[in-house]
């Protein structure tokens, strides 16, 4: 793990998860003082105090959710709050945050009106913008430069089991199978930004979204016309749990789901998209290695299946 080398030790607060995963990795994990609300990994995080709250209730329906939101925008609200009290009592020396989506995160421009409040001297305020695995290695690298931590070797390690990924996959002679990945359940949404990026890398041909740009939303005759051969399921914010209960409602009401081939095969899958694929940290590789199991694992026993059950899992009609 690597090693600290500060004089006078930061105060960190991190405002977003993916962000919280990325200064674990990088051994920060003790000077981390303040997280978001949304931060839970790893586990030992959730003794720090909570510097935000959501301005929407997440127990709703998908369609009801995605209604608030944009209403909320339209409104010129953010989605979440700061508390402001919390970050003066914190002090912190440094501030993690985000300019990469107003949706998932408190936005860049409220930290900094939260910044603005506070007494001299200020924390200094690293803001993570990635939508590519690239993107994602060039925050690691940022923030370990900022808070004085070399992260060579950790984004080393990262990027060689994508490698074994990669290799995995050419050795399998299997066809690619035609990949839909659905980010938001009602209305649709196809996944963005790195997900079609983790599609491609894991032998998949992906079917909807653009490497770096963010998700797209689906008409449903797009998605039946394009009849995938594997649909993956993984909703921003919805646990394995909130998923298989959302998507059992979804195929219960509306009956185009039945048309798909993926459907009517066996080859749905839902996944933990809150603590994986939507978090552009360390673990978007579990991620990558996720699809490679879902894509591969039938393939002669070649590929385990570690994460099954953990962060996916196949739904049974």
């Amino acid at each position: 793990m690597p090693q600290t080398s500060f004089v006078d030790q930061p105060r960190i607060v991190s405002l977003l998860p993916s962000a919280t995963e990325i200064l674990h990795v990088l051994g920060l994990t003790p000077f981390v003082v303040g997280r978001s609300h949304e931060c839970d990994y790893p586990g030992e995080i959730g003794d720090r105090p909570i510097c935000t709250s959501a301005r929407l209730n997440p127990n709703k329906a998908s369609a009801d959710i995605d209604q608030d939101v944009k209403t909320l925008l339209r409104s010129a609200l953010g989605i979440y709050d700061i508390d402001i009290e919390q970050l003066k009592a914190l002090q912190p020396t440094h501030i993690v945050t985000q300019d990469q989506c107003d949706v998932c995160a408190v936005t860049f421009a409220d930290v900094e009106t939260a910044v603005a409040t506070l007494a001299a001297p200020r924390p200094q305020v690293i803001s993570l913008q990635p939508s590519t695995l690239k993107e994602v290695w060039a925050d690691i690298e940022r923030v370990g430069h900022h808070l004085n931590m070399d992260a060579t070797a950790v984004i080393a390690q990262l990027q060689q089991r994508v490698t074994q990924v990669q290799q995995a996959v050419a050795d399998i002679s299997s066809k690619r199978p035609k990949v839909a990945t659905i980010e938001w359940i009602e209305p649709l949404m196809g996944g963005g930004n790195w997900v079609p990026e983790l599609v491609e890398l894991a032998g998949g041909e992906n079917l909807f979204g653009t490497i770096g740009q963010h998700s797209p939303y689906l008409e449903w005759e797009t998605f039946l016309d394009a009849d995938p051969d594997v649909i993956v399921i993984l909703p921003c914010g919805f646990d394995l749990d909130r998923t298989r209960q959302e998507m059992k409602e979804a195929l219960a009401q509306n009956p185009r789901w039945q048309r798909l081939r993926a459907v009517q095969q066996g080859r749905l899958y839902l996944t933990d998209g809150n603590a994986y694929f939507n978090r552009p940290g360390p673990r978007l590789v579990d991620s990558l290695e996720i699809l490679l199991e879902i894509f591969h694992s039938s393939s002669d026993g070649a590929i385990s299946s570690k994460y099954k059950h953990i962060a996916w899992e196949q739904l049974a009609l």
